[in-house]
């Protein structure tokens, strides 16, 4: 009878409201999960959001990781299954994936990411984002394929949306079904 009643009150605890501010996982110090926010770093915001001087100086700190370490550990050779481009910060669409994987790595680094954490960010990050960066048909695919021959070509985006342009919605809405086809 004493141990269903512990049951009882245990039970009753688990599905009573948490205290606010409260946190199940505050004792395992896990960042965000419980504990008072006393220095949480600030919040990291996406390169291409940011301009003029804080984004040029992301853009610097982005461009030593990627050459003295990222380029040095996993660059691989340069072919044309693995195109590269030697002015890979005039493609925005690059620079935004290098830039999400390198917080990623900051995150994944830290201690409270335990020791499990450089694993998962080669598994669930880096292999991700070199795949798709440096595709054969991806944004450096008009780059260089061989560093016997450094290039470099933006490759244009595609137009703007039908909706984007002016009046060209109405004008189809308006026309006869035979006009369009015409």
């Amino acid at each position: 009878m004493q141990q269903s009643a512990q049951q009882a009150q245990q039970l009753d605890h688990l599905a009573s409201t948490p205290e606010p501010g409260g946190s199940p996982f505050a004792a395992y110090g896990m960042p965000g999960l419980g504990g008072p926010p006393n220095d949480a770093p600030p919040e990291p915001r996406p390169i291409l959001e940011l301009d003029g001087e804080a984004r040029e100086d992301e853009l610097d700190a982005l461009s030593d990781w990627v050459d003295d370490f990222l380029l040095p550990v996993y660059g691989a050779e340069v072919t044309t299954a693995a195109p590269w481009c030697l002015q890979w910060q005039e493609h925005d669409d690059v620079v935004a994936w290098l830039h999400a994987l390198w917080l990623a790595y900051q995150q994944h680094k830290d201690r409270e990411a335990g020791l499990s954490g450089l694993f998962l960010w080669h598994r669930d990050f880096l292999a991700h984002a070199i795949a798709a960066i440096r595709a054969p048909g991806g944004p450096l695919s008009a780059c260089m394929t061989s560093p016997d021959r450094p290039a470099h070509r933006l490759l244009p985006g595609p137009p703007p949306s039908v909706r984007a342009e002016t009046g060209s919605t109405t004008e189809a809405a308006d026309a006869e079904p035979d006009e369009l086809t015409s």
